[in-house]
């Protein structure tokens, strides 16, 4: 057996390495606590009002301990002639915030129960079933350090919009009720429930789809009170709003502060990430979801932005990410991430090449880039945006070979051109000499893989 490189690892170490983890599911319940804690009753009704046969439950690193006691307390409650089967996921093919629709289809499951943080993403394929935990938290002392913040900030504030960890969306409508009673009749609160059943989008009728927590209507509230401690979702909050000062409440130290002095130096480091991709001519498109609706039409708008740009592409799915396997892409100067919001944004300083959003790439090929602090990362606003202009009547034809200014280096530099670029590129490509023909997808579609370098599925 040939010794790992630097850029592998052998196959031993999936199964002899030691994975810490912290739990952060609760201990020492009496078995009342336990059932209410994860909401058995709730998950039963759903399942036996679905009428769904084949069930998977997925499960966190963190919450994998409780898997067992879970599954009996469901399985004991089921009725015996329901004829229900219950599929424990014990690891997640990508993050494990999003619903494993991918490994749900290895057991042919009808439906899913997704335990633990979720990021709310929509699912394409299968209806979901929330459990979100209920973190304990104080909804008094909450509203009342989220209030002072607001009545003793430099500014008045007209509309606030109250978010919240997952886990603590069992107080909202407590907490909402509170700052209401608390703050200036001036001051408009904007809260939307999340949903705890979700149906895929093809699919959805009757229940609430997830596109997105935030009310459609409120696109730039004036501030942002947030429940929860540091994480991926606080992170995403701050960049995606920049505009509006977000304060936050610590609920185990019981604690509130202003967050948006950060927002600043994170929209910096993302806009490097955008000049670093600028200088890319090969690109690795990152599949880092099958589950998250709209991400197919992503992945082709991707390569079609691309190929205009007479960029070389590549489409990579490598599962959960580290420094090793995509170090072994030489070629690939720049990777695109194609994920949910909470793991699109890889801020790693370990990983040789940069890995930008769809929206830093879309920004990093215009011709002149032009970013006013927005950030976008949900995928149909992506997809819906409007596009740049082209070159106007009259202007002079950009000349392909003129050197472009790198903010990176300080140098010119000759962008390497692949493909004519331009053009009809949205017909289906015909069936040529050599060309490799995959099925794909549950609407058995067909896609061409080609032999040239470009454009190609690794």
């Amino acid at each position: 057996m040939a010794e790992p490189s630097a850029f592998s690892t052998s196959a031993e170490d999936a199964i002899t390495r030691t994975i810490k983890v912290e739990s952060q599911g609760p201990s020492d319940l009496s078995d009342s606590e336990f059932l209410e804690y994860f909401e058995i009753e709730r998950t039963v009704r759903e399942i036996t009002k679905g009428g769904y046969k084949r069930i998977a439950l997925q499960f966190p690193d963190e919450l994998l301990h409780d898997s067992v006691p879970i599954y009996r307390s469901l399985k004991g409650r089921l009725p015996s002639d329901s004829g229900c089967e219950l599929y424990v996921l014990a690891d997640t093919s990508y993050g494990s915030c999003c619903v494993d629709e991918v490994a749900a289809q290895h057991v042919d499951a009808n439906a899913m129960v997704h335990y633990g943080h979720a990021c709310m993403s929509q699912t394409s394929r299968l209806p979901v079933i929330y459990v979100f935990g209920r973190k304990e938290i104080d909804a008094e002392d909450c509203a009342t350090q989220l209030a002072a913040c607001l009545n003793t900030a430099e500014r008045q504030y007209d509309t606030v919009l109250l978010k919240s960890d997952v886990a603590y969306a069992h107080a909202s409508d407590d907490i909402v009720s509170r700052l209401q009673s608390t703050l200036p009749p001036s001051v408009h609160l904007v809260f939307s429930p999340l949903p705890l059943m979700a149906l895929p989008a093809f699919q959805d009728s009757t229940t609430t789809s997830v596109t997105s927590d935030t009310p459609q209507h409120l696109t730039s509230p004036d501030a942002i009170l947030y429940i929860g401690g540091e994480s991926l979702s606080l992170t995403n909050l701050l960049m995606t709003h920049s505009s509006a000062e977000v304060y936050t409440y610590d609920t185990t130290s019981k604690t509130t502060r202003l967050e948006s002095g950060k927002t600043n130096r994170l929209l910096m480091r993302r806009y490097a990430m955008v000049q670093r991709a600028r200088d890319a001519d090969v690109f690795g498109i990152l599949v880092g979801t099958l589950g998250v609706a709209s991400y197919l039409p992503l992945i082709s708008h991707l390569r079609t932005i691309l190929k205009q740009a007479q960029k070389k592409s590549y489409t990579i799915s490598v599962g959960k990410l580290n420094p090793a396997k995509l170090a072994n892409f030489m070629e690939i100067e720049c990777f695109v991430m194609v994920a949910c919001p909470e793991n699109s944004v890889v801020e790693a300083k370990e990983f040789l090449r940069p890995i930008v959003t769809p929206y830093e790439l879309e920004i990093a090929l215009q011709s002149e880039p032009n970013w006013t602090g927005k950030y976008v990362l949900d995928f149909n606003e992506v997809l819906s945006a409007e596009k740049p202009e082209g070159p106007k009547e009259g202007a002079e034809p950009v000349d392909p070979d003129e050197p472009i200014f790198s903010l990176v280096t300080g140098r010119y530099r000759h962008a390497k051109r692949y493909g004519g670029g331009g053009g009809d590129i949205d017909e289906p490509p015909t069936l040529q000499g050599g060309s490799a023909v995959a099925l794909r997808s549950q609407d058995n579609a067909l896609s061409v893989l080609a032999d040239s370098a470009s454009d190609k599925d690794v």
